[in-house]
């Protein structure tokens, strides 16, 4: 079960942490809570563990593997479909609640510049050697199977059920086109080297299919 695999995540995190037994379970109950909430078709646990599973795999290429995992747990720890903020509330969450799981405060300010990023998927000028891998695993869906794409985007349609088609296909359609434009959707050479193209592809799919 993906909460199994998190749970084990969360612990491995906090292992070398000074904290309070008790908080540590509650901070995690909190989080299952949040990704567990009514409405959260794509933005799930299922997408934290997917978000595991890329940065397990490339590991070895990150400097500081608790600032991407608290990342990935905080990310999306805030989602209201109804609001444009979502991001920033989500790191305001993760930098009330870090300091009791024992980061310290350049840790939780990388975090906090981590989860912002996920607002437009844009680098910053001179950023933390992680947060490209953080971004890419987080954007990993688009270069997926095209079954699994379509699976994706009717999930997002799901939790933005609130919106009539004439509201939410322009503003999908926008949002997707704006990758398009980009020289490069992914940031580091391996994930442009497995997902640029099949990326690419699928959105190009989808937009097709927002105008009709």
């Amino acid at each position: 079960m993906a909460i199994d695999l998190l749970k084990q995540q969360w612990k491995t995190m906090l292992e070398n942490r000074n904290i309070a037994p008790d908080y540590r379970e509650q901070a995690f109950s909190d989080i299952v809570k949040s990704y567990t909430a009514r409405g959260r078709h794509y933005h799930n646990l299922e997408h934290l563990q997917e978000l595991f599973r890329h940065s397990d795999r490339y590991q070895f290429q990150l400097k500081d593997k608790d600032v991407v995992a608290a990342a990935i747990f905080f990310h999306d720890v805030i989602y209201n479909p109804a609001r444009r903020d979502n991001e920033v509330k989500s790191a305001e969450f993760a930098a009330r609640n870090l300091p009791m799981l024992g980061f310290m405060p350049e840790e939780i300010q990388m975090v906090y510049e981590f989860i912002v990023a996920t607002q437009q998927h844009e680098l910053p000028d001179h950023p933390h050697p992680d947060l490209p891998w953080f971004l890419d695993f987080d954007l990993a869906i688009l270069g997926a199977d095209w079954e699994t794409y379509l699976n994706y985007t009717k999930n997002i349609r799901l939790e933005y059920r609130i919106y009539p088609d004439l509201l939410y296909k322009p503003g999908r359609r926008k949002a997707m086109e704006k990758f398009l434009t980009r020289p490069k959707i992914y940031f580091t050479e391996k994930f442009q080297d497995m997902f640029e193209t099949m990326a690419r592809r699928n959105i190009s799919m989808e937009i097709n299919m927002l105008i009709t």
